[in-house]
């Protein structure tokens, strides 16, 4: 897509015009009131656009950075905010500099999918209040909070607030099906903001006055005695604006063609964001999916587009606040609450769902967490229980099969020799990773080996081994010798070498000759073994038939 200024301008008009009820909403529910949504939206807006990694996206306050700062909030105030906001920027530029963003693409789908979810759940109680006419209530957790905003209003309903809310939200919702290019979002705050003034409508809160302009850019908020009780929570700030912005970035390079994000730029523009925001009042910034989306629909091509939105949301600021004052909070609470119903992705939820028990489960209980506990415990539990799965399902792949040994016999040899070899020893083939999550049934399998001499263990096709691993096999070989069972292997990669040197497994295989570089070469050393024991005749060794060593390697 080539570039064309006039596209980028307009594509900013139109994501300031989108942006500006949910800066202001998402500035009230964070507990800093909308002056500090629209301080983020601005400052953090224009320096993540100058400084990121991607062409396209737009930043500013968002639903996930509000639901994890309400508890910050209740427990250390507005200044404890704005200091977390500091110390998480220059824990992005960390992460940026040790070049830690091409990390968060492992994080799973089911995960994200779980979050936005309980995100999304979020953030809708969190409007019960305003959307009832309500004084928020005490207390951090949303559940409750919620619930007693239900009680206070069944105890003295005004159905004004919920009709208003209810409203716009429902013109959202509608209009977006209708005509999708439109921003009905401003047009429904617009409608509701002139309802109320033309007919006096009482029992409806305003945002309240605003000041005409940013403040001077300051410290006075710093309390270097509180960084460190501020330290967790400033890295759960930090890890939802990594995982949120380079979510983001991909999302739009997705849209387009010919975009591609640079993870490592994307961490530092969103921390120098949230460096600077802070100074003039603002909450901690990331990039936000839905603004992004708009952007790319709307034509952009370039960085002006989410300059653009930053700076028309500064003119407002300027020269418009007194009327954005007059918006009622009931219509930034409809804002939210339609927001919310669209954050839900049905058909992705659905087929998530579907796709394994694993993944479900993983969503559900991301999903649960984040609304029951918050979003970083919830974000580290669906990564728990996503990894455990996982791990479960790759050590489910790993097998031990018992090999035909006949067939890898040279020369010709008669069928009671045959029958003999087939009692005495016995092949496995380990096929697949051997690691702590499965390496205790092999061991289980092997030492209940019975009625043979010798022990074959194939290994070529081991396509990975841990410390735990290797110490099970030396376990089990040991298990089998004290049996009087000797146990040799074949085609060890050198990748295992020296996982098994380091425990001593190595050492164990290669003493009097265990280890062979071929199967064939393996089963040679066993036939002699079994002469050597009197359980096999000597038979004429056939003269291209290679002896057993101890220092040949490689697999088969």
């Amino acid at each position: 897509m080539g570039r064309d200024p006039r596209r980028d301008l307009l594509a900013g008009l139109t994501v300031a015009i989108v942006a500006l009820p949910l800066a202001l909403g998402f500035g009230v529910s964070s507990g800093l009131g909308a002056q500090a949504g629209l301080a983020t939206a601005v400052v953090a807006g224009a320096l993540a656009a100058l400084l990121g990694g991607s062409n396209l996206q737009v930043s500013g306050p968002t639903g996930a950075m509000t639901v994890v700062l309400v508890p910050i909030v209740a427990q250390y105030g507005p200044g404890g905010v704005l200091t977390v906001g500091l110390m998480a920027g220059v824990l992005l530029v960390v992460l940026a500099l040790l070049r830690a963003g091409r990390y968060m693409r492992y994080v799973p789908a089911p995960v994200v999918e779980g979050f936005t979810l309980g995100i999304a759940c979020v953030i809708g109680l969190q409007q019960v209040p305003n959307a009832l006419g309500v004084d928020k209530p005490e207390g951090e957790k949303v559940l409750l909070v919620a619930w007693r905003a239900v009680q206070e209003f069944a105890a003295q309903p005004d159905w004004a607030a919920v009709g208003l809310s209810l409203g716009v939200a429902a013109v959202m919702l509608l209009g977006a099906r209708l005509r999708p290019t439109v921003p009905f979002s401003i047009v429904a705050v617009i409608a509701a903001t002139v309802v109320v003034q033309v007919f006096d409508v009482p029992g409806v809160a305003p945002i309240g006055d605003l000041p005409s302009g940013l403040p001077a850019p300051s410290l006075s908020f710093l309390d270097v005695s509180a960084v460190g009780s501020l330290l967790a929570p400033a890295v759960a700030v930090a890890a939802l604006a990594a995982l949120e912005s380079l979510l983001s970035a991909t999302v739009a390079d997705g849209m387009t063609v010919g975009q591609q994000h640079d993870p490592d730029r994307e961490l530092f523009g969103q921390g120098v964001a949230n460096l600077a925001a802070p100074l003039f009042g603002g909450v901690p910034a990331t990039a936000a999916i839905a603004r992004t989306a708009v952007n790319v629909r709307t034509g952009a091509s370039s960085r002006l587009a989410a300059l653009t939105h930053a700076a028309v949301l500064a003119v407002i600021v300027f020269a418009a606040a007194p009327l954005v004052s007059r918006i009622p909070l009931a219509a930034l609470a409809g804002v939210l609450l339609a927001t919310a119903v669209r954050m839900v992705e049905v058909g992705s939820l659905r087929a998530m769902a579907k796709a394994t028990r694993s993944d479900a489960v993983v969503l559900v209980l991301t999903a649960v967490a984040t609304l029951v506990l918050d979003l970083v415990y919830a974000v580290i539990i669906g990564l728990a229980v996503a990894g455990a799965l996982a791990l479960r399902a790759v050590a489910a792949q790993a097998r031990m099969d018992q090999v035909d040994l006949r067939p890898d016999l040279p020369g010709e040899h008669s069928d009671e020799e045959h029958a003999l070899l087939a009692e005495h020893i016995v092949a496995y083939r380990i096929d697949g990773p051997l690691f702590f999550a499965g390496a205790h049934r092999f061991l289980l399998e092997l030492s209940e080996v019975a009625d043979v001499r010798v022990v074959i263990l194939r290994m070529s096709r081991v396509t990975t081994m841990d410390a735990t691993g290797a110490l099970v096999l030396k376990d089990a070989v040991q298990k089998l010798n004290r049996r009087g069972i000797e146990v040799l292997a074949s085609g060890i990669r050198p990748g295992q070498r020296q996982v098994l040197e380091s425990v001593g497994a190595l050492a164990l295989l290669q003493s009097e000759g265990r280890e062979y570089a071929t199967t064939p070469e393996a089963i040679a050393g066993a036939r002699k073994h079994l002469e050597q024991a009197g359980l096999l005749p000597r038979p004429h060794r056939p003269s291209h038939l290679p002896h057993p060593h101890r220092s040949r390697k490689g697999p088969r």
